[in-house]
């Protein structure tokens, strides 16, 4: 494996990634990663703060002859999203990604790679860094905690922000200048139980898998119809349990709230007469799902593995209710948009089910660009959860980035693209969240474009970044700053 990322093109972008990469940044933990970009933008002897929400705010004067034009802010979230596979011993808040080219990309070792939105951060990096640029007033805000709850963008106050235009460098296909985002809502719900004693009798112990998914972001992917694994797991419980006797002792769904699940398990206890009934229903099952994902998944393995026998189990209630629910919980694409075809207007994700011996919580995260269609689904949500004798709470509402296509640097930013490519960007809107909306609504006033270089399967151990990708990406964004228009 080639590990020498520092060799690539663009040199700079690379460069500062290959160091990124190195420095452990899940969501929550970005402690090191803000001290690293403070002490760069010190070195350089350019202004710089960390705000009461830990964004980062550094401050370069505009380039000789270019002090008249509209200021830029260059904007990047600095947390990753902290995903691995099952078999992959990595500890995010303290082991460095291990980085290699791959052919034309570059990927990871078994986790995250962390291109979203390392690439846009090292990309900003370049630019603050290479005083042979020709750019006006420059702004660049790194921002916290953006893949757990946006919470920099929240939490960034009116007042610090100058400048007239926002670039957000967080966006993954290149080519593709991105104008409108969804809104988003989490869901939160929670069932409350007494775990009670195993049953006695002659019962064996199993753990019951559903592995080798996909998944992927839960706004970008969520359009490729790939399985989640919480609900294959319970629609199998529905299917099967009460016609085998087969006893719930507790469940491990899922991960991230913005990743689909990629992996589900619970520990069942299964009567000795019925064990080799549901261990067939369990592989007729995996043959049924293989065939349904037929061209949208690859490598779906559904399992039953004998396991040490637990001592307590979820009452009977209980777990009837809460594998009806979540096979009745919305999950997917709700709604297509009429306006922007092939982009999902409305969709939810069933990110996670988990048990603790108390309480089984669930969340899903709600995506819309309609803010009414956001709110009906979340009430739609909790309706199915109230049924099954469950609590849900509707937080971290945001709204979506409403398009504005008369805006000037969406003019100038197709035009540079054409003169350098010889065609014009496509012009869309994303499903994800982007972090423009929230900013947009403490700066009303700002001209806000997102892009970035081509990134597949983020929040997924299969995420890469095209190498060249970068480097058109790079230069689009170098010619950009130099075509920025007057005040």
């Amino acid at each position: 494996m080639d590990r020498n990322l520092s060799a690539l093109q663009p040199a700079l972008v690379w460069k500062h990634f290959a160091e990124i990469v190195r420095i452990p940044r899940p969501s929550s933990h970005e402690e090191q990663i803000r001290r690293y970009v403070l002490d760069f933008a010190r070195s350089l002897g350019l202004e710089c703060r960390e705000d009461e929400a830990h964004n980062i705010y550094v401050r370069k004067p505009a380039s000789p002859g270019m002090e008249n034009r509209k200021g830029v802010i260059l904007q990047a979230h600095l947390d990753m999203v902290p995903q691995k596979n099952n078999d992959k011993q990595f500890d995010f808040t303290t082991d460095p990604i291990d980085a290699y080219v791959d052919g034309g990309w570059v990927t990871a070792d078994g986790t995250t790679l962390g291109a979203d939105n390392g690439i846009g951060a090292a990309a900003i990096m370049a630019v603050l860094e290479d005083d042979t640029l020709v750019h006006g007033p420059l702004e660049a805000l790194f921002t916290a905690t953006e893949e757990t709850g946006m919470d920099g963008a929240f939490g960034l106050k009116a007042g610090l922000l100058q400048g007239d235009i926002l670039l957000n460098l967080d966006s993954e296909t290149e080519g593709e200048l991105y104008v409108g985002c969804a809104g988003g809502l989490d869901a939160n719900m929670t069932f409350r139980y007494a775990e009670v004693p195993a049953p006695a009798g002659d019962f064996k112990a199993a753990r019951l898998s559903v592995k080798g998914l996909k998944g992927g972001h839960s706004g970008i992917q969520i359009v490729a119809q790939r399985a989640n694994a919480n609900k294959l797991l319970f629609r199998l419980l529905n299917a099967h349990a009460e016609k085998f006797g087969v006893v719930l002792a507790s469940v491990d769904g899922g991960g991230l709230r913005n990743a689909i699940p990629r992996e589900a398990e619970a520990v069942v206890l299964i009567p000795a007469a019925s064990h080799k009934a549901f261990a067939d229903a369990v592989a007729a099952y995996e043959k049924t799902v293989i065939a349904e994902f037929e061209g949208i998944e690859d490598s779906i393995a559904v399992r039953l593995d004998a396991c040490e026998a637990p001592a307590g189990v979820i009452p009977a209630d209980a777990a009837s209710k809460l594998v009806k629910a979540v096979v009745g919980c919305p999950d997917g694409v709700v709604r297509m948009s009429v306006a922007m075809p092939g982009l999902v207007q409305t969709s939810t994700n069933l990110a996670r089910v988990v048990s603790d011996g108390r309480s089984i919580r669930l969340q899903c995260l709600l995506r819309s660009s309609v803010r009414s269609e956001k709110e009906a689904l979340g009430q739609a949500i909790a309706a199915v959860f109230a049924l099954a004798g469950a609590e849900t709470e509707l937080t971290g509402s945001y709204d979506g980035w409403n398009p504005d296509m008369k805006s000037p640097i969406l003019k100038a930013m197709t035009a540079s693209y054409e003169q350098l490519y010889g065609r014009k960007p496509a012009v869309t809107a994303i499903h994800a969240g982007l972090e423009c909306g929230i900013i947009g609504s403490n700066y009303p006033g700002l001209d806000m474009i997102s892009f970035g270089p081509t990134i597949c399967y983020p929040h997924s151990p299969d995420e890469k970044v095209e190498i060249a990708s970068v480097g058109k990406f790079y230069d689009f964004l170098v010619r950009t700053l130099a075509n920025v228009p007057q005040k």
